[in-house]
C-alpha cells in the first residue's frame, strides 16, 4: 500500500501548526517547527498571500488528513461513511477517525507516535478483546479492550513510550492500566473531547462542492 515517506516535520510547517507527528519529540526543544515555524521551501519565509475560500477548505482538509496519517483515498472513504451516518457529518468523521485502532493505541501511549502505532498493529503486536488484530483501521466499539500481546511486552520502545504517558494528556474516552499494558475504549468520543484543533465543517464544504 502506498504511504508518505517524506519529512513529517515539513507537513507541520506547511500547515502552520504542530500536528504532533513525531510524538514526544514534538514537545521537546528539538522540534523543528519551533525552530523554523514557516513554510518549507526556498521561499517559505516570504510566502504571504490571501487564501480563497477553496484554499482555506483545502488546507483544513490537508491538516486533518495529515494529522491522522491517511492518504487521500482513505480519508475520502472515511468522510463518505460518516456522511451516510446520522448526526453532524464533520463530527462523525472525526469520531470515526478517533475510533481507529492505531489512533487509540497512540492515544493510550502504547506507541511513541501514530506512525509507530500503525506499525505495531500491522506487525501483530496488538490484540482487541484477546484476539490479534493487524488492521490499523479496525474500528473499535465501546467496551473493547486493547492489549499488547504477551510476547511483545518486553519491547523497549513500548516501555519507553509508556513511561512518557502523562495523565493530563489522556483523553476521556480511553482508560489505561499501565501494569497490564491494557487500555479500554470507553465510549465514542464527543467533539470537545477530541484533541485536535480543526474546523471540520470546512472539509464538509470542500467535499460538498
Amino acid at each position: 500500500m502506498a504511504r508518505y515517506t517524506g519529512s513529517v516535520c515539513k507537513l507541520c510547517r506547511r500547515e502552520g501548526e504542530k500536528l504532533f507527528l513525531k510524538g514526544e519529540r514534538c514537545f521537546a526543544a528539538k522540534c523543528s517547527f519551533d525552530r523554523r515555524n514557516y513554510a518549507p521551501g526556498q521561499h517559505g519565509q516570504n510566502r504571504r498571500f490571501k487564501q480563497s475560500n477553496y484554499g482555506l477548505q483545502l488546507r483544513e482538509k490537508q491538516k486533518i488528513r495529515r494529522t491522522y496519517g491517511l492518504l487521500e483515498k482513505q480519508f475520502r472513504n472515511n468522510y463518505e461513511k460518516a456522511e451516510r451516518e446520522k448526526g453532524v457529518t464533520g463530527e462523525r468523521m472525526l469520531m470515526r477517525l478517533e475510533s481507529r485502532l492505531d489512533v487509540c493505541v497512540y492515544r493510550l501511549g502504547l506507541a511513541p507516535s501514530l506512525k509507530g502505532a500503525r506499525q505495531f498493529v500491522s506487525h501483530g503486536h496488538v490484540t482487541v478483546n484477546t484476539r490479534k488484530v493487524d488492521i490499523p483501521s479496525y474500528m473499535l466499539r465501546p467496551g473493547d479492550k486493547i492489549q499488547i500481546r504477551a510476547q511483545s511486552r518486553k519491547m523497549d520502545i513500548i516501555h519507553n513510550s509508556m513511561q512518557r504517558v502523562r495523565e493530563n494528556r489522556m483523553v476521556p474516552y480511553l482508560s489505561l492500566d499501565k501494569a497490564k499494558m491494557e487500555g479500554e475504549f470507553l465510549s465514542l468520543p464527543k467533539r470537545d473531547e477530541i484533541p485536535i484543533t480543526a474546523r471540520e465543517q470546512l472539509v464538509v464544504e470542500l467535499y460538498s462542492r
